[in-house]
């Protein structure tokens, strides 16, 4: 036995302890929801302020604020808002000199009171920046300093003793979210503009279209629905994706030429397949894609149909661009 078994007999009691998660988490959850029913029409003010920011915001906190803080930030610029994280104590050592006049910022604090919160509210409200507030304590002297307080106070901390910030700074972030995702909700952020945001990132290769992708232009194989044999097998020799397309003489699709369609012509019209015009061995109804689907949409087709191409089609049902595995591969989405 060792020596925390000695010392704490609970540790081999998994109904206690599964339960005492359960309570930890019950309590977190009631705290955000305690919340909630609080939230009032400052926040609808925090969000005109943001909105008519015309500069930077600046997040900052201190302790576990500080580590909420740099979330919210971070948060905040991934949804289409310029945000950036800055410790209390570095404001007062330099970095001052990253904020200019019309700048907002964030202020995290449970208390209100942290003394190198209370040392940055005077220079801050001297450079004219405006101030948001997330605390518990709506009298103290960050909430006296702010221009909207919001209120994220937590009945008790989910530690057993409550001192650890537990329910305090999960309702802080759950907050933070709530103001970003509204504020990006409000200034119409799209999917397209959550990709540009996360260019190399997995979340960002989900939200990859199949505009983002696909080939365009003289990529695309492409012969005329009277092209002979030979002058198919030419087209899919010089483009090398293995097919062709078919158009009518206004380039609209009719149907797609294989290696496989080669070969079953060969096989089925061995004594004139060379006098074979392309619409009478192609395959009709080619498996297609809008470009604006999602890219994994796309590579979902090609494994449910075992293919290897997709066509995009323009307004006048003529091919715009193609979408190969071999695209999806680069881009990251395989």
């Amino acid at each position: 036995m060792t020596y925390l078994q000695k010392q704490s007999p609970k540790l081999n009691n998994a109904e206690y302890i599964i339960n005492s998660a359960k309570a930890i988490l019950s309590e977190e959850a009631n705290a955000i929801l305690a919340m909630s029913n609080r939230l009032n029409n400052n926040f609808h003010l925090a969000i005109e302020k943001l909105i008519n920011c015309k500069g930077k915001v600046v997040v900052t906190g201190i302790g576990k604020s500080g580590h909420i803080a740099n979330k919210i930030a971070a948060t905040l610029a991934s949804t289409g808002t310029q945000a950036f994280f800055v410790h209390p104590a570095e404001l007062r050592h330099g970095d001052f000199g990253m904020l200019a006049q019309n700048d907002l910022a964030i202020i995290l604090s449970s208390s209100g009171e942290t003394s190198e919160i209370k040392l940055v509210l005077e220079p801050l409200k001297r450079l004219g920046l405006e101030i948001i507030a997330f605390t518990g304590n709506n009298h103290s002297t960050l909430a006296q300093y702010a221009n909207v307080v919001i209120d994220v106070g937590v009945e008790r901390e989910a530690c057993p003793h409550n001192l650890a910030p537990t329910s305090s700074t999960t309702a802080t972030l759950a907050m933070g979210d709530a103001l970003a995702l509204v504020l990006m909700s409000v200034k119409g952020f799209s999917a397209e503009d959550f990709v540009r945001s996360h260019p190399g990132g997995s979340l960002g290769k989900q939200l990859l279209t199949v505009k983002d992708v696909m080939r365009y232009g003289q990529e695309i194989p492409l012969v005329d629905k009277d092209s002979t044999y030979a002058e198919v097998l030419q087209e899919i020799n010089a483009k090398k994706l293995g097919f062709t397309t078919v158009g009518d003489k206004t380039h609209k699709l009719i149907g797609i030429i294989t290696d496989g369609d080669l070969r079953r012509a060969l096989t089925n019209h061995h004594e004139h397949f060379f006098e074979l015009k392309a619409n009478e061995f192609m395959t009709t109804s080619p498996k297609t894609i809008n470009e604006s689907a999602l890219a994994q949409e796309a590579l979902k087709i090609m494994e449910t149909y075992t293919i290897s191409d997709l066509l995009i089609l323009d307004d006048l049902g003529r091919a715009k661009g193609i979408i190969d595995l071999k695209d999806l591969l680069k881009a990251g989405i395989i």
